[in-house]
């Protein structure tokens, strides 16, 4: 019940003088809202909360603790962010496969673009266990750069050019 129905049902002077009162109180914020906070406002819905991209990890210095939590938390962000296009991606092709029922072949790109999305997600944030990190993160991609340039891109079985290195022993 809000000041203008206890208007229209005619008060006594008793609550005239709390209507009054209340608008006297409420007048200063309701224009502080309308004439300045209102109009700088940017019209967005809450979902779609912009963060600013911070720096990585891996251009942080090793003493920098709240540049490696900021590069943590754009990491857990990513996460989700991957995480949840990964689980439309799968509810697309889950939902062609249902609707086709036995015309498959329909939704086999949808399939293969979930498979590849699904390569994707698990060698960035796949092995790594429960607690996860940015710098665990990196050192995984980090290892896997290694293991790409000694042996060919993982999954392509072994590149027979790659020997491996011998200590060398000086006499």
């Amino acid at each position: 019940m809000g000041l203008d129905d206890w208007e229209s049902a005619n008060p006594n002077a008793y609550v005239k003088f709390w209507i009054n009162v209340l608008r006297t109180l409420e007048s200063p914020l309701v224009w502080f809202r309308e004439t300045i906070v209102e109009p700088n406002r940017t019209p967005y819905p809450y979902y779609h909360q912009k963060f600013a991209r911070v720096p990585t990890i891996d251009q942080c210095y090793d003493d920098d603790s709240l540049c490696k939590f900021e590069a943590d938390e754009q990491f857990k962000r990513d996460k989700k962010v991957d995480s949840a296009i990964l689980q439309i991606l799968r509810d697309r092709w889950s939902k062609c496969v249902l609707y086709q029922g036995h015309d498959r072949e329909v939704c086999d790109p949808l399939k293969k673009i979930y498979h590849d999305a699904e390569v994707a997600w698990f060698s960035k944030y796949g092995d790594m266990g429960y607690h996860q990190t940015v710098e665990t993160a990196y050192m995984k991609q980090k290892h896997r750069m290694v293991w790409e340039r000694r042996h060919g891109p993982i999954g392509s079985g072994v590149n027979p050019d790659w020997k491996p290195v011998q200590p060398t022993t000086s006499d």
